[in-house]
């Protein structure tokens, strides 16, 4: 991995997790004390993130965090619907034996995740865990569908989602989890089945509850 790859995996990972915060200035020259990289490698991931719209470019003032909003939140999730649902009936479309056993096993490595959660609120080890298995098993859900752009499109829409979902996962007890191994098991086995219109179905649900409950804990009460 070149050092431009590894600051850039490193910057994605700290602003999807809100160590880097919303609007927070990204001056150089604590970047490349805080990463140990040198400026050229810094300037590279910063335009890939700001590609992704994770960081953005202000005239005379350099980079800063991209903000957060919950019109912003519900942007990416509804631009996310469609270009998944388009990818998943393309997966289940095409894909074969190889594509279901892929997703049977992201689904049961997720699975066993859920199952490690502790009773109490959620800790950064369990959140970084479960967030890990979580993409894994959306990505999974339509690595079959045979389009580079629309997978592209998909992974930049997860880490805009990512944002929201992890600002508000550390904060849920017990007692306010949705029963989400059984809404992604759900998912995988319509999938699995080749229910397109049932699978697409059940993955709206699935966005449109996650974006409610995270609209709600912004304080807002939000639903799109």
């Amino acid at each position: 991995m070149t050092l431009s790859e590894q600051v850039y995996q490193d910057l994605r990972r700290d602003i999807v997790s809100g160590v880097l915060e919303p609007r927070l200035p990204l001056r150089l020259d604590r970047l490349k004390t805080r990463y140990g990289v040198g400026f050229s490698p810094l300037r590279e991931a910063l335009s890939r993130l700001q590609s992704e719209r994770l960081v953005d470019a202000v005239a005379l003032r350099g980079f800063t965090v991209a903000p957060m909003s919950i019109d912003k939140m519900w942007d990416a999730i509804n631009t996310r619907l469609l270009i998944e649902t388009d990818a998943l009936r393309r997966a289940i479309d095409k894909g074969d034996d190889r594509w279901e056993a892929t997703l049977v096993a992201a689904m049961h490595a997720l699975s066993l995740q859920y199952r490690r959660l502790p009773d109490g609120p959620l800790k950064e080890p369990q959140t970084e865990a479960l967030r890990q298995r979580h993409q894994e098993f959306h990505a999974a859900l339509i690595s079959a569908c045979g389009s580079d752009w629309l997978l592209d499109f998909a992974e930049k829409l997860t880490l805009a989602t990512e944002r929201y979902r992890h600002t508000t996962m550390h904060r849920l007890i017990p007692e306010q989890r949705r029963d989400l191994d059984a809404e992604h098991r759900a998912l995988m086995e319509a999938a699995v089945a080749r229910d397109a219109d049932r699978a697409c179905g059940l993955l709206t649900e699935h966005y449109t509850l996650t974006g409610r409950h995270m609209a709600a804990q912004f304080g807002t009460g939000q639903a799109g």
